[in-house]
């Protein structure tokens, strides 16, 4: 193989992996250190690609903080990505519902990956609202209500090789563990939804369930955040029949779609 396509390559690599990195900075965005330690890589070539992503318009350095965040570039290719790949359309009535009927914050998450990504979020009119998820933030997948649900449905095998995956940054978030994360799966199973509580949040309680594309793949969720007084067992209940509709009439228009 030609040396310079191998190094081309590889530098595309660690592209990818720093701007996933960003992705889940948001606007505070993250130091030269923090991005070479989560990307397992040398300081000089972390440096090098930011340098890169920067002349690109990718990224972009604060020289008052000293970190790094997403360039206006990333920003445009998610829109103009959006308007082909978008299944926000096809989730925000049944979300716009979710939010008037429980007064409580609802999500839409789906798959990147070994990640969960936050694209579209619904608040309802509860005065003390559960913003636990920024638009565009992605999370280890299994660590979110949405993110667990996706994974308890996606087959033994897969699962089990996405948990190993995901299990060196699993330790930011309530010292989850990788038997944690497979436990939790085996009972979102059980339950036929995702429910967790101060694991990303403190007060606050969250529920997720998963919806299939076409092909029977589980490729995104929805999901309730509120404050835990709110969602008390029997509500939790509640909130699960909901999003179980919820999540019905998405596939249905996803299959609509797909044949259309």
């Amino acid at each position: 193989m030609n040396t310079k396509t191998t190094s081309d390559a590889g530098s595309l690599k660690r592209g990818v992996a720093l701007l996933k990195l960003l992705a889940t900075a948001g606007r505070k965005g993250l130091a030269l250190t923090e991005l070479a330690a989560k990307a397992q890589l040398p300081h000089p070539s972390a440096h090098r690609v930011l340098a890169q992503l920067i002349a690109e318009n990718l990224a972009v350095h604060d020289a008052q903080t000293r970190r790094y965040r997403l360039g206006a570039l990333a920003f445009e290719l998610g829109v103009a990505g959006s308007t082909m790949h978008d299944i926000r359309d096809l989730c925000d009535g049944a979300m716009g519902s979710l939010a008037q009927e429980t007064g409580d914050t609802v999500y839409l998450v789906v798959r990147s990956g070994f990640d969960a990504v936050c694209m579209h979020r619904r608040e309802g009119e509860f005065p003390i609202r559960a913003l636990v998820l920024e638009v565009g933030s992605r999370r280890p997948l299994g660590v979110g209500a949405g993110g667990l649900a996706i994974l308890s449905a996606i087959g033994e095998e897969e699962r089990l090789e996405i948990i190993q995956r995901v299990t060196p940054n699993l330790s930011a978030f309530g010292k989850l563990t990788a038997s944690d994360l497979d436990a939790a799966c085996a009972q979102a199973r059980a339950d036929g939804a995702a429910v967790i509580q101060n694991r990303v949040s403190l007060g606050v309680r969250a529920v997720g369930v998963a919806f299939r594309d076409s092909m029977g793949h589980a490729v995104g969720a929805l999901s309730v955040a509120a404050l835990t007084q709110r969602l008390n067992q029997r509500r939790t209940q509640v909130i699960i029949e909901l999003l179980r509709n919820a999540t019905r009439d998405v596939e249905v228009r996803m299959r609509k779609r797909h044949t259309s």
